[in-house]
């Protein structure tokens, strides 16, 4: 699953628990699956952050080398 597809997934089980209406088995293994989907976004957003932060520095750098050209 995508992030946009486990972020989904991730307010079903929210919308579940907050019910009220599970059984304890069956909420915690949705409590279980939100937590690893919770996981899995935080890794995906900390990844495409690592690479933000990489390209704003390339980014910066080509803007100062060319602000030394003039």
């Amino acid at each position: 699953m995508n992030f946009e597809e486990q972020n989904q997934r991730l307010q079903e089980i929210i919308k579940k628990l907050e019910k009220n209406d599970t059984s304890i088995e069956e909420g915690t293994k949705l409590y279980e699956e939100g937590v690893k989907i919770a996981k899995d976004c935080y890794n995906i957003l900390n990844t495409n952050k690592g690479k933000i932060t990489i390209l704003k520095q390339e980014l910066d750098e080509l803007d100062t080398s060319s602000n030394d050209e003039f």
